[in-house]
C-alpha cells in the first residue's frame, strides 16, 4: 500500500488531527478515527523535517495529514472556498497523502505562535501576510526552511500546508476504503 500510518512512537511527532475533533472550522468532527497517513514519499521527506526540527530544538505536531475523498467533500460542501478548501471534483493533494498541515512546538511542547490559527481563512494566514509579530514571522520562517529543505513545498494562503511537488499530477487520489481501517463515519 502507498499510504503509510504516521505514529508518534515511529516518527517522534505529536499528532492531534483537529479533523476527529469538533475544534475545526465545521464545529463538527469529519473523522469518526483520528488516523494519521502519508504517501511513503511524504513520510520519507516528514522524517527529514523532524530531525531539521529537532536540530533546533522544536518539535512537530500534525494536524492533519491524508484526507479521504469523502472527507474532502464534506468540507467542500460545508465551506466551498477554493483559496482554502480544494474542489473534491479536481482532488487535493490531502486525498493523495502527499500533503501535510502541522504547527511546531517549543521544547516544552507548546505550540509556537504562528500569527494565525490553523485553518484560519483569513490573509493572515497566508505566508508573507502583514502585520504578524516578529516572533510569528520567525516562526513561520523556521517552518518554512524546514518544511521546504525536506522537499516539500508551501501553500501560499495556509502557513500550516505543505505538499510534495507536482501532486496532482503524480500521485493518485485515495478514498476511505483504501485504508486498512476506516477514518469516516
Amino acid at each position: 500500500m502507498a499510504l503509510v500510518e504516521i505514529t508518534p512512537q515511529k516518527y517522534d511527532v505529536e499528532i492531534d488531527i483537529v479533523y476527529a475533533t469538533d475544534r475545526n472550522f465545521t464545529g463538527a468532527p469529519i473523522y469518526s478515527r483520528p488516523a494519521c497517513y502519508l504517501h511513503r514519499d511524504a513520510a520519507d521527506c516528514l522524517k527529514k523535517a523532524v530531525a531539521m526540527a529537532r536540530r533546533h530544538g522544536k518539535r512537530i505536531r500534525i494536524l492533519d495529514a491524508f484526507r479521504p475523498q469523502e472527507a474532502q467533500r464534506a468540507l467542500w460542501n460545508h465551506t466551498p472556498n477554493p483559496d482554502f478548501i480544494a474542489n473534491p471534483d479536481i482532488g487535493s493533494p490531502h486525498g493523495r497523502g502527499v500533503a501535510i498541515d502541522l504547527t511546531l512546538l517549543d521544547e516544552n511542547g507548546k505550540e509556537l505562535d504562528m500569527g494565525a490559527g490553523f485553518d484560519e481563512m483569513h490573509i493572515r494566514s497566508y505566508h508573507g501576510a502583514d502585520g504578524l509579530s516578529k516572533d510569528a514571522e520567525a516562526n513561520r520562517l523556521l517552518l518554512l526552511g524546514i518544511m521546504v529543505s525536506a522537499g516539500f513545498e508551501y501553500y501560499d494562503h495556509e502557513w500550516w500546508h505543505y505538499q510534495l511537488p507536482n501532486a496532482r499530477s503524480k500521485y493518485p487520489l485515495f478514498s476511505d476504503s483504501s485504508l486498512p481501517q476506516s477514518m469516516m463515519k
